[in-house]
């Protein structure tokens, strides 16, 4: 199985990979590992906005969908993996002609910040007005090799919001993942 993972910056993008490798024994295919590695080869510095023009820049220049192309070669038949994040419509796109499905995840903007601010990434370390900024200029885009989360959180096939504790979160990943299996029972038996 194949999950790509989509949402809001803080939403809890992570704790969701986390559970399903600790969990379920997921491979976890990660874009800011991705970037961050192109971002240092580079010698450019390491930040939310380095990260994101990067990322734009090599859409621009390999097509929309770059990441997950990239993302899909270490994958290896038969394997569960989880892809995060995909925040293009054509990385979306592609994840799904290779059977995968996608899950958004969010919570509220004072709730998303608080936790992006805690976990000490130099991505992270903004004002709550930068981070609206940021998040803003991810969200919404008519030029399809840019971010536009939106658009594809409303492609997910589920969407889980993340406001309350760990073993709620925890819970909502099992129903996801029981609704998966409900939904490849029923694309098998057609």
């Amino acid at each position: 199985m194949i999950i790509g993972i989509t949402g809001t910056i803080g939403a809890g993008k992570g704790a969701i990979v986390s559970y399903l490798v600790a969990r379920h024994g997921f491979v976890h295919i990660s874009a800011r590992d991705i970037w961050t590695k192109e971002l240092q080869d580079r010698g450019i510095p390491v930040n939310r906005d380095t990260m994101t023009d990067l990322a734009n820049r090599l859409r621009k220049e390999y097509g929309a969908d770059y990441f997950v192309r990239r993302a899909l070669l270490s994958v290896e038949k038969g394997q569960d993996v989880v892809i995060e994040s995909i925040r293009t419509v054509g990385e979306a796109l592609l994840l799904k002609q290779h059977g995968a499905l996608l899950l958004a995840v969010d919570a509220d903007a004072r709730v998303r910040y608080q936790r992006i601010h805690s976990r000490q990434s130099a991505l992270d370390q903004v004002s709550y007005e930068t981070f609206l900024e940021q998040e803003a200029r991810e969200m919404h885009n008519d030029d399809p090799t840019k971010q536009s989360i939106a658009q594809v959180m409303e492609m997910a096939d589920y969407t889980i919001c993340n406001t309350a504790t760990l073993p709620e979160l925890h819970a909502a990943i099992e129903d996801f993942l029981e609704k998966c299996k409900d939904k490849h029972a029923e694309s098998a038996t057609l």
